[in-house]
């Protein structure tokens, strides 16, 4: 028992020195999503017929309704999304429609290729494509070795096969949800400052 209560009194020290630390969690996550969001959103824009085409397309594309709507949709909610995670912003509103765009990828565009983005026939997640992609990618390999300056090539990454899998928005839907419930965190957001401006009926848990 003494034991059990010295833990507890050496548990309950360490949260106390976390806590003036502890929306660091939710800041390191907003900088992490923020850019991988106003990318998204800005290369959408970018090639914004392409991006309506695609949505629109039944037969290599998805097949929506109104693609140009539902480009300007999902663009716009990644971009102002993205900028709003950075400045923590209404980030557990934010969060909602980027968590719906996240789901529509997860099961509209990368499922059915399995988990993994890149093909890695030796990991455990492998599926039948990326075992399929293994001698495809050992072929493509021998030829660029045969006839390009290989080490040119892959002086700045190993070359590999794209998997398009849910690895990624999986990650990000993760990550997302975790803001949903915590908030922006404290300090280093705008969210922390506004409710407690407005001294608002906890205003500390809310604005974390």
């Amino acid at each position: 028992m003494a034991f059990i209560a010295t833990a507890v009194r050496v548990q309950t020290r360490f949260i106390e020195l976390l806590r003036p630390a502890d929306g660091a969690g939710p800041l390191l996550l907003r900088l992490y999503l923020a850019p991988v969001m106003i990318q998204a959103g800005w290369t959408k824009f970018s090639a914004f017929d392409e991006t309506a085409t695609w949505l629109g397309n039944p037969d290599w594309g998805l097949g929506l309704p109104f693609p140009h709507l539902m480009a300007a949709l999902a663009a716009g909610t990644e971009l102002a999304g993205g900028i709003a995670l950075l400045a923590g912003f209404a980030v557990r509103w934010v969060a909602l429609p980027l968590i719906v765009t996240m789901l529509v990828a997860i099961f509209a565009v990368h499922w059915e290729n399995g988990w993994l983005a890149l093909s890695d026939a030796s990991s455990w997640l492998a599926n039948g494509r990326v075992m399929e992609a293994a001698p495809r990618k050992s072929r493509a390999l021998e030829i660029l070795a045969e006839h390009g300056d290989y080490a040119w090539l892959t002086a700045r990454g190993s070359i590999t096969i794209l998997n398009n899998g849910i690895e990624f928005a999986a990650t990000y839907l993760v990550m997302l949800l975790s803001l949903l419930f915590t908030g922006a965190g404290r300090y280093v957001s705008v969210d922390h400052w506004l409710w407690r401006y407005a001294g608002a009926p906890g205003a500390t848990i809310h604005a974390r």
